[in-house]
């Protein structure tokens, strides 16, 4: 029997190496995952769609088979969004308030936060609330109905690159999709991954894909700091190729399947079948010799993520350590290395807070689809997701309302 589309929240992880399609059915207990889809991405590169057909093709064939797992149609998704575009800033603002706070005065101070010019090729994504302030009375996280006269309120907003955005959506749109929201890919992780206790005591995910990593930092239960890593699993792939003298598609095989990030941990008399390039015969070389070439990489791209907490200054605020998740997160040592590079405790981060096709979706690759799935049911919960079909009609719509404000402003 067909399923309500009403009951259905659908992830769409749009990925430089493939694209994940998870349907998620909302149940009295929570949500149980029914249909899962995936389908290598062609069309990406670091985050960013480079190729509209590819990209268009791939989605097309991830839903299909998400649709036939989960026997039910797919009309629209929350799809996530990274690369190196994205950047995130802290902000507050301040207004006055009579009496006591009201869902407007929380409106107005959210906006008066966001009220800096930003570039013009450049929108926001999220406005992310960190805490709020009555009176300067502090650590408030819902202040709707205190007694007052400031309001006061710090947000984290996430910005990138209108064209990337408009992109993602136009390709999911031209497959006969409408787009929920926009997700920013760690944020939606987080929701998979991370645990209240650890976002309340400080936590750093690591999202490592194909094209990036992605750092998202939490504290106080909120999020305080968001940065890109341009390096993620295709340099790791690269590399082998490269240092191996082997095409690229045996390179990736070799690294699922013999890949770790420390050689200490390897048998030294191992060895593995190396494919030749034009048409030689394969060679024998050791495992050691694969380790040699993945550490350090590895160690450089854990080495970055630690600058990056350094530079923030909350490295001494991570009493639950650092979770990382991701496609390349799997790799044998990773969180081994991670822990000896950043002298912080280091786990893998699974998906969880799910029911259905628990077995399946418990992996570090399905960490964003399940997140974008567990955020679409809050902001349906909520009723806060409300993203226009069209995003070129919704951008329009806000720039007129901009010209009406300003005419009121010079007239009156």
């Amino acid at each position: 029997m067909a399923r309500k589309t009403s009951e259905l929240i659908v992830g769409l992880d749009i990925g430089t190496s493939k694209i994940s399609c998870i349907i998620g059915e909302v149940t009295e207990a929570g949500i149980d995952v029914i249909g899962i889809g995936n389908y290598p991405s062609n069309g990406l590169r670091k985050g960013v769609v480079v190729n509209i057909e590819k990209t268009k093709n791939s989605i097309r064939r991830a839903v299909e088979e998400a649709e036939l797992m989960a026997g039910c149609e797919v009309k629209t998704v929350y799809t996530g969004i990274a690369g190196g575009h994205i950047k995130g800033i802290n902000s507050q603002g301040v207004v006055a308030v009579k009496g006591e706070v009201t869902e407007g005065d929380i409106q107005r101070v959210t906006d008066a936060a966001k009220a800096f010019r930003i570039p013009d090729d450049r929108e926001i994504i999220h406005v992310l609330p960190q805490e709020y302030m009555v009176d300067e009375q502090g650590g408030i996280k819902d202040p709707l109905g205190m007694a007052g006269s400031r309001l006061e309120a710090k947000v984290h907003i996430v910005t990138g690159a209108v064209s990337s955005a408009q992109n993602i959506v136009k390709c999911v749109n031209e497959t006969g999709l409408s787009v929920r929201d926009i997700v920013l890919q760690p944020l939606a992780s987080a929701e998979a991954c991370l645990g209240e206790d650890e976002r309340e005591l400080g936590v750093c995910l690591v999202d490592i894909g194909c094209g990036t990593a992605d750092v998202a930092i939490f504290s106080g239960g909120s999020i305080v700091h968001t940065a890109v890593v341009a390096l993620g699993g295709y340099n790791l792939t690269n590399d082998i190729a490269i240092g191996l003298r082997t095409p690229m598609d045996a390179a990736e095989k070799i690294k699922r399947k013999y890949g770790c990030a420390l050689s200490s941990m390897v048998d030294k008399s191992e060895q593995l079948e190396v494919p030749s390039m034009g048409g030689r015969d394969p060679r024998l070389l050791t495992r050691q010799m694969l380790c040699q070439i993945l550490e350090p990489r590895v160690e450089e791209l854990f080495q970055l993520v630690h600058r990056e907490i350094q530079m923030c200054g909350y490295e001494e605020l991570l009493a639950s350590g650092v979770v990382i998740t991701g496609g390349s997160a799997q790799l044998q040592g990773m969180a081994e290395l991670a822990e000896e590079v950043m002298h912080l405790p280091v786990r893998l981060g699974q998906p969880r807070g799910v029911g259905g096709l628990v077995d399946v979706v418990k992996s570090p690759i399905y960490a964003t689809g399940v997140g974008l799935v567990l955020y679409g049911s809050h902001q349906e919960h909520d009723n806060t997701a409300r993203f226009p079909k069209n995003r070129s009609e919704g951008k329009a719509s806000r720039s007129m309302f901009d010209v009406i404000r300003e005419i009121f402003r010079q007239w009156f």
